[in-house]
C-alpha cells in the first residue's frame, strides 16, 4: 500500500492511495479462511468448504469489502502519522476507473485541513460585567404585572354588554344540519372574549350579549378542523347567557402572592428580586461575551478553510433570505448568492468557532451527561403535552444531539476564557444595561 502527496498548497492536500491486487487478494483471503468455519454449502459439511470454491461463490462481495476497509485503513493511517484533521469530508475517488480484477485499485483523496490556531494569552483581553441590582421600582413593576395575570372577575351592572376581555358565563349546544355533535355542549362554561379559546368568529359573536340572553351564534369550522366530521362544516351554537363579568386587577396582597406559590408578599417580593437578578446576569453575560468575542476577533489570525467558509456563508444567505421572505416556509426558491458581507460574518464565525474548539479541547472541557439532560428538558418543556415525544426524538436524533451539546460547550468555553481574562466590574443601571443589549441585537 503506497501514499503518495500530490497537492499541499496552504491548507489544501492532495493524495494518491495505492493498494496492490496482491494487498487485496491476501486481504481477500484473509476475510474468506476467517468466515470457512461458519459456511455450509450443498455437498460438504459445515466449515469443510474448498476454499477455491469460497472465493468463487464470495469473492465479488468480499473483494468489495476490501477495497473499501484498505482504502479506509490507508486513509485513517495517514490522517494519524499527519497529525492532519480534514475541515469537510475528503473527496475520494478511483483514478483507474476502467479497473478490473487482479489491478492495482488507485484512488485519488482531497481535502482542506483543519488550520493550526494560535496560543494567546488570555490574562492580555481585559472585559468589562456590567452588574445591575434590583431597584424597588423594578420589583414593584414586575408586581404590577403579575396582578394583571392574576386579574379577578366581577359581574357587571345588570344589562351592560360584553366586551373584549370580559367573561361571559354560559351554557351552550352546538348543532351541524340541524343534529348536536359530540362535545359540543357545556353548561357554566367561563370564556373570555378575545381569547381565541373558541373557532374563529364565535367569540365575536358573544361580544354585545346581556346576562339573561339567548342568542345563536353562527360559525364555520376551520378546513384543517382536528376532527374531520367537522372542518368545513357550518355549526349553529345555542348559547344562554348566565353572566357577564368584567376584569378587575388582583389586589396587591398576601392572597395575591399565594396564588404565585409564596407564603406572602413579602416572599413574592423576594422570588422576583432573585428571578430579576438572573435575568438581569444573564443579559450582563451576554453582553461580556460579545465583547470577548470581538477581542478574539482582532487578537487571533490563521488561514482557514475556504470550504468551511464558503458553506457557512451559504447558511448565513439562506437564513437572511428568509427572513427577510417569511412568507416562504419551504425551500423551494430561486439561488441565493452570497455577498462579501456574509462572506466577511462567516469568516468571523469559522475562525472563532475553530477557535473555541480548539481551545476546549486543550483545556479537556466536555458536557455531562447531566447538563445535556437538563438542556433537553428544558427545550422539551416548551413542547407541552408533546414534551415526551420531543425528548424520545433527540434520543434518536445524533445531529439533534449535537446542536444542543454546541452551545452548551461553547458558552463553556468562553467561561473558561473569561476566567483566564482581566474582567472588572461596573455598576450600570438597567436602562444601561438594556441599551447594550439592544446594540447586540442591532449588530
Amino acid at each position: 500500500m503506497q501514499v503518495t502527496e500530490t497537492l499541499n498548497d496552504g491548507l489544501k492536500r492532495g493524495y494518491e492511495i495505492t493498494v496492490t491486487a496482491a494487498e487485496l487478494d491476501a486481504t481477500v483471503m484473509d476475510k474468506l479462511k476467517e468466515a470457512q468455519p461458519e459456511v455450509e454449502m450443498k455437498g460438504f459439511r459445515k466449515g469443510k468448504v474448498p476454499m477455491a470454491m469460497m472465493k468463487k461463490q464470495f469473492g465479488p462481495k468480499v473483494l468489495g469489502e476490501a477495497m473499501q476497509e484498505s482504502v479506509d485503513g490507508a486513509m485513517n493511517k495517514h490522517l494519524e502519522e499527519s497529525g492532519d484533521r480534514p475541515a469537510m469530508q475528503p473527496e475520494m475517488k478511483m483514478t483507474n476507473e476502467d479497473w478490473k480484477e487482479g489491478d492495482d485499485v488507485v484512488v485519488s483523496v482531497s481535502y482542506e485541513a483543519l488550520p493550526d490556531v494560535p496560543e494567546v494569552d488570555f490574562s492580555g483581553i481585559k472585559l468589562e460585567k456590567m452588574v445591575v441590582k434590583p431597584d424597588d421600582a423594578s420589583v414593584e413593576e414586575a408586581l404590577a404585572s403579575l396582578a394583571e395575570t392574576a386579574q379577578n372577575f366581577e359581574d357587571r351592572k345588570k344589562g351592560s354588554k360584553a366586551k373584549d376581555g370580559d367573561q361571559v358565563i354560559f351554557d351552550f349546544l352546538g348543532k351541524v344540519d340541524g343534529e348536536a355533535f359530540e362535545g359540543g355542549a357545556a353548561e357554566g362554561h367561563a370564556l373570555v372574549l378575545g381569547s381565541n379559546q373558541f373557532i374563529p368568529g364565535f367569540e365575536e359573536g358573544l361580544v354585545g350579549v346581556k346576562a339573561g340572553d339567548e342568542i345563536n351564534v353562527d360559525v364555520t369550522f376551520p378546513e384543517e378542523y382536528n376532527a374531520e366530521h367537522l372542518a368545513g362544516k357550518a355549526a349553529v351554537f345555542e348559547c344562554k347567557i348566565h353572566n357577564v363579568q368584567e376584569p378587575k386587577t388582583a389586589e396587591i396582597d398576601d392572597e395575591m402572592a399565594k396564588q404565585f406559590g409564596a407564603e406572602d408578599l413579602a416572599g413574592l417580593k423576594g422570588q422576583i428580586t432573585e428571578k430579576l437578578q438572573e435575568e438581569y446576569a444573564g443579559a450582563a453575560r451576554a453582553v461580556t461575551k460579545r465583547g470577548l468575542l470581538d477581542a478574539l476577533d482582532k487578537k487571533v489570525s490563521f488561514e482557514l478553510p475556504p470550504s468551511l467558509v464558503e458553506a457557512e456563508a451559504g447558511q448565513i444567505a439562506h437564513q437572511l433570505w428568509h427572513e427577510d421572505n417569511p412568507e416562504v416556509e419551504g425551500h423551494d426558491h430561486p439561488e441565493i448568492d452570497t455577498t462579501p458581507e456574509h462572506t466577511k460574518l462567516a469568516e468571523r464565525r469559522v475562525k472563532l468557532g475553530l477557535f473555541l474548539a480548539e481551545i476546549g479541547q486543550k483545556a479537556e472541557i466536555q458536557v455531562s451527561d447531566a447538563e445535556f439532560t437538563q438542556a433537553v428538558m428544558n427545550q422539551a418543556r416548551q413542547y407541552g403535552n408533546q414534551a415526551r415525544q420531543f425528548f424520545e426524538f433527540v434520543q434518536q436524533n445524533p445531529q439533534m444531539q449535537q446542536q444542543i451539546r454546541a452551545p452548551l460547550f461553547e458558552d463553556k468555553v468562553v467561561d473558561h476564557i473569561i476566567d483566564g481574562a482581566s474582567l472588572t466590574e461596573k455598576e450600570v443601571s438597567k436602562d444601561d444595561l438594556q441599551k447594550a443589549v439592544e446594540a447586540l441585537e442591532d449588530e
